[in-house]
């Protein structure tokens, strides 16, 4: 594989960076503007090669039914999911972590990518995109294809837990064991890592997207109390925990009443979240269980002195750290800012590339 600074025969990047006949790379710097992007399913984040990151917003659009035009990206179209008219639909393109709209991924890719790159008629960026572990070569084709027709010179893809340990600087060319466990909101990916590659992982499509549903579902069937998507999620990340607090907390959250049809409040405490989100916590340990029993004895006893990272949004839940603990008797490390692990990771490599070329896999057309 080549690296960033291998300058490649006639192309668009060589007759760019000097008609002078000059390989200058730090022209070749300034005019690449090249990015990595943490495609979420909840959250989108864009890292800019020599910046920092520079965009967080969520992965939503609001489409106009009947034009299909766009009216909103991120932030603004999430305000209105769950508040359009019948004309608008407010669409989340990803699910369980990969693309579900690969018209409206595409779109919001590009959305993205110009309102970070500049010097966009110079010449188009390079992209590292983070996918999950677990994803299909149809599923990785659909990535590459929707960063290219978004405005992408070349894709690389990049394994999440692979980005995520990277950002948080474990030594994955190491032949010492790393674990982490990644929980975003699609998917939860428990991998060990050496020697620049994932030897053993389990990817399940079980995360914070599937914690908001279970809240909607448990005050729907045990209190006849219908909310929303954004009001479960706000639960969860208010008074939600995996394991019981020194001081039960509590809030109040507003619904429709399925029985009398009105609207109503009512005061739930973080007992019932935790008993709501029981099942999906569950699942994500046992995950986690099956990843450590896959693991070869050597690494699990690195694991055993370095202990597990957590990243991802879901490392935010209180207390999920603390259960970890309990049922696998090993240190359990929270990341210091676990939401922007992979983001970082991608931005990285691409200040890298040529470290961590074993990690990437470079993506072609057919």
């Amino acid at each position: 594989m080549a690296s960033v600074e291998t300058i490649m025969p006639p192309t668009e990047d060589e007759v760019l960076i000097g008609s002078r006949g000059r390989r200058d790379m730090s022209w070749f710097s300034f005019l690449s503007n090249d990015i990595g992007i943490d495609l979420g399913t909840a959250n989108t984040l864009v890292y800019v090669r020599g910046a920092s990151i520079v965009l967080n917003e969520p992965s939503v659009v609001a489409v106009e039914r009947d034009s299909g035009k766009i009216l909103a990206v991120g932030i603004a179209a999430k305000e209105m999911i769950g508040r359009t008219p019948d004309s608008i639909q407010a669409i989340r393109p990803l699910k369980d972590g990969v693309i579900a709209d690969f018209d409206i991924t595409e779109r919001m890719l590009s959305d993205f990518i110009k309102r970070v790159v500049k010097h966009r008629y110079l010449m188009k960026p390079k992209i590292v995109i983070s996918v999950p572990s677990g994803i299909t070569e149809v599923e990785k084709r659909a990535v590459r294809d929707s960063a290219e027709n978004a405005g992408a010179r070349e894709v690389f893809l990049i394994q999440e837990p692979m980005a995520a340990a990277i950002g948080v600087g474990l030594p994955v060319d190491q032949p010492s064991g790393s674990m982490i466990i990644d929980i975003g909101g699609g998917t939860s990916e428990i991998a060990v890592i050496a020697l620049n590659d994932i030897v053993s992982n389990t990817s399940i499509r079980i995360a914070g997207d599937e914690l908001d549903e279970v809240i909607v579902q448990y005050f729907k069937k045990n209190y006849n109390l219908l909310i929303g998507e954004r009001t479960a999620e706000q639960v969860k990340m208010k008074i939600g925990s995996a394991y019981p607090l020194d001081k039960e907390e509590s809030m109040d959250i507003k619904g429709r009443d399925l029985i009398a049809g009105v609207p109503k409040t009512m005061k739930i405490t973080s007992s019932q979240v935790r008993e709501a989100i029981s099942e999906p916590v569950d699942s994500i340990i046992d995950a986690v269980r099956l990843a450590l029993e896959q693991t070869p004895p050597e690494l699990a006893s690195d694991i055993l002195d370095r202990g597990i990272i957590l990243t991802g949004g879901g490392a935010m839940i209180r207390g999920l750290d603390k259960r970890l603990r309990q049922e696998t008797n090993l240190p359990v490390i929270v990341a210091d800012d676990p939401l922007t692990c992979v983001a970082a990771g991608t931005g990285m490599v691409l200040e890298d590339m040529q470290k961590y070329s074993k990690v990437l896999l470079k993506s072609r057309r057919d």
